[in-house]
């Protein structure tokens, strides 16, 4: 079994910034990819950024600019620096490992943390 806990949600004003983390535990084998994902209430869960074994990054266009993802490889943790904070980035925020399965992948999810933007 694969544990991630996430953790620096909470209540920020517009403009302001956040850390969060999410460390994994368990069985964790070979990463493929580490990502982000929010869910706003009344909406989707959608991708925020993801980054892959070899660094590789990609974002979300709403969040370019805004956001970085990094990872500290040896701590199997994950990191999301929101910079420039919105009201609509206002949601629970999921972190995900994608980990090498037999001939294919096996996805796992943390609880979510809240991060709530006040206007």
């Amino acid at each position: 079994q694969v544990q991630l806990v996430e953790s620096g949600g909470g209540l920020v004003q517009a403009g302001g910034s956040l850390r969060l983390s999410c460390a994994a535990s368990g069985s964790i084998s070979s990463i493929i990819s580490m990502a982000w994902y929010r869910q706003a209430p009344g909406k989707k869960r959608e991708l925020v950024a993801v980054i892959t074994s070899s660094g590789n990054t990609n974002y979300a266009d709403s969040v370019k600019g805004r956001f970085a993802i990094s990872r500290d490889n040896a701590q199997n943790t994950v990191y999301l620096q929101m910079n420039s904070l919105k009201p609509e980035d206002t949601a629970v925020f999921y972190c995900s490992v994608r980990l090498l399965w037999g001939l294919g992948s096996m996805d796992y999810w943390g609880k979510g943390t809240l991060v709530t933007v006040s206007p």
